[in-house]
């Protein structure tokens, strides 16, 4: 049986395992958006393919900057749906979280597009009737919209649990950001996809090339010596 025997060296952690399963689609969500950073820049939001993503797109989620520290989700998955119990495109972020982590968590989706920063945070369903314990993660990061500006975000919240018989929100336990480029540097190594598995995706990821070459400068030809095409004709006969 696992995690019993006298000889430590013959127990197997059940602990890791399922942390590292229960995590799968934050990290296939953050190898993705990895694969499509180039060297220098944040994705644009309309290179997001959802088969790129299609093992976490239950958890996945797509939200807009609407005002500093605040972001409005647009699509949502199918599991934010069954966390609140109503549909969810449209609403606030922080509707998912209970008020008294709002100010906290306003405070670091500011860093999230100003940064531009990668959020991580690690959360505690609320307790009370009809809501069992549940613990969640919480990956959020950052995109460009089509005009060019970050107000674009990626997101990924997996949770562990059962999720009970009202709506749930949650309390934070632990939040960070990081910024995405070391600014003293540049790129941060961090979202240079150099390991194998962001290698494969980078390969599996279209590039949108618009208007790579550069334009060629018009320059008028000097049109010496020769006859015009046109000549008027003026006749005196009349």
């Amino acid at each position: 049986m696992f995690g019993i025997g006298r000889n430590q060296q013959n127990v197997v952690s059940m602990m890791s395992r399922e942390h590292e399963r229960r995590n799968a689609p934050i990290r296939e969500v953050e190898t993705y958006w990895r694969a499509l950073c180039e060297a220098d820049t944040i994705p644009a939001r309309s290179r997001i393919d959802p088969r790129g993503i299609e093992g976490a797109l239950e958890n996945a989620f797509l939200a807009e900057r609407i005002a500093p520290g605040m972001a409005r989700i647009r699509v949502a998955g199918s599991h934010l749906l069954d966390l609140m119990g109503m549909e969810v495109s449209g609403m606030p972020l922080s509707s998912l979280f209970a008020p008294p982590a709002r100010d906290e968590l306003q405070r670091h989706v500011t860093r999230v597009f100003a940064g531009p920063s990668i959020l991580r945070a690690r959360l505690r369903g609320e307790d009370g009737f009809g809501k069992p314990a549940m613990e969640a993660s919480l990956l959020l990061l950052p995109m460009r919209s089509d005009m060019g500006d970050v107000s674009r975000a990626l997101g990924c919240l997996v949770t562990q649990g059962r999720i009970g018989r009202v709506p749930r929100r949650f309390v934070l336990e632990e939040i960070q950001t990081t910024p995405v480029f070391n600014t003293q540097s540049g790129p941060a190594e961090a979202i240079r996809p150099t390991d194998p598995e962001n290698a494969y995706l980078r390969q599996r990821v279209p590039r949108v090339h618009q208007f790579d070459e550069p334009a060629t400068p018009f320059t008028p030809k000097v049109l010496s010596g020769l006859r015009p095409n046109l000549r008027i004709v003026v006749s005196n006969d009349d």
